[in-house]
């Protein structure tokens, strides 16, 4: 039996329509536009109120949609794309690498961008930089990071083969710091995609879970280098400008542009449970809404884990599992094996990779071996979400 999607029984607020046929990576009902989900009875209705263009709701570990709302609409990523900046460029340089800033490395950013507070001519660690880029969504720190990597051009490059690298094919790479561009896009599933593969990387997890920390001011011949307090523009995080912590939240990135709007990924762990949201361009105008939406899927999302049949699954990179653009992840109405998920999510390369990183301490738990090949899971840190740095 079949119980309704909704809480009110009512259709979410009318959005500007989808295009007929999207992508079938990662199944064939993702690819449908509307709502994707298959409740077990006795399952949570989904949220009321949903007004996103796009959302998806996944678990990390396993790869499982849960539910979806036109996952693979291509649509303007804003910050989100920041995500796709940092899994790409993170492993080039140490974070204790010194960086001196040079007039051209701050050219060409957009107006009105969202600043961290580089300085010409001030020396900056990749570490101080990473802080500007996940903190304060700072694209003068982004453009410091691509002037490192031989360029705008040069990184937009990379940031689009890695997105290709990972099956994210809604994905189209203008500029490395999400500013709103002619053609740059991207998707719910895409951005999930980013930010499942980021979350394997150590530092990626540090840096998004920040919430407080302090970065350099102007250096000063003979004086002591003075620093400022920045704060995560997470508001799930921090729960500043009238936002709510959400409990277990652990990052990941949000973003707002005129053509995207707000956007929004986070990753969130209650118990042993770890969730993926992405929510994509609220059509309600209501401060934080974004947030509100997010937190609400999460809800849903706990709740209904283990009473939902998945609608999809979020694909491993092409180095893994081919080009899955060439190939539908699965026929019919999308749903997967228990083995099939198993084998594909081993197929991904995580064994050993998802650990529980103490970040606030500092100390590192590997997860017991027969834990690990059992259930390859990676708990989030607990405790991170108010820690300063």
């Amino acid at each position: 039996m079949t119980a309704p999607a909704y809480a009110d029984d009512k259709k979410p607020t009318k959005q500007p329509e989808p295009p007929a046929t999207m992508s079938h990576v990662g199944g064939d009902r993702l690819a449908k536009s509307g709502t994707q989900v298959q409740l077990k009875e006795g399952a949570p209705k989904l949220p009321k109120g949903l007004s996103a263009r796009s959302w998806i709701v996944s678990d990390p570990e396993s790869g499982e949609v849960l539910a979806a709302h036109n996952a693979h609409w291509r649509l303007p990523p804003a910050s989100t794309l920041k995500m796709l900046f940092a899994d790409t460029l993170l492993p080039k340089f140490p974070k204790t690498e010194k960086h001196k800033v040079e007039p051209e490395d701050l050219a060409g950013m957009g107006e009105g961008s969202s600043l961290v507070g580089i300085k010409e001519h001030q020396t900056y660690t990749v570490h101080d930089l990473w802080l500007g880029v996940f903190l304060r969504s700072g694209n003068d720190a982004v453009h410091t990071l691509a002037a490192m990597n031989q360029g705008v051009e040069q990184t937009v490059r990379d940031m689009q083969a890695h997105a290709d690298q990972l099956n994210a094919h809604d994905t189209h790479v203008v500029t490395p710091d999400g500013y709103d561009a002619k053609g740059q896009v991207s998707s719910a599933y895409d951005l999930s995609l980013f930010a499942r593969s980021g979350l394997q990387n150590a530092d990626f997890r540090e840096y998004c879970s920040t919430a407080f920390a302090q970065f350099p001011g102007e250096a000063k011949k003979g004086k002591k280098r003075p620093t400022f307090g920045i704060q995560n523009t997470n508001r799930l995080l921090t729960g500043v400008y009238g936002g709510k912590p959400y409990e277990g939240i652990a990052g990941v990135k949000n973003g707002n542009t005129t053509h995207a709007g707000a956007t929004f990924t986070g990753v969130a762990q209650r118990g042993d449970q770890v969730l993926l949201v992405t929510v994509m361009n609220p059509a309600k105008n209501e401060a934080n809404e974004v947030y509100k939406e997010t937190a609400s899927l999460f809800d849903w999302g706990f709740a209904a884990r283990d009473k939902v049949e998945p609608v999809g699954r979020l694909v491993g990179p092409q180095s893994k599992e081919g080009d899955a653009s060439k190939h539908s992840a699965a026929k019919g109405n999308g749903k997967h094996s228990a083995a099939h998920l198993a084998a594909t999510d081993g197929a991904e390369g995580r064994s050993g990779a998802w650990t529980a990183l103490g970040i606030a301490g500092g100390a590192v738990v590997v997860l017991g071996a027969v834990a690990l090949a059992v259930h390859r899971r990676w708990p989030l840190p607990e405790l991170v979400r108010r820690r300063g740095r």
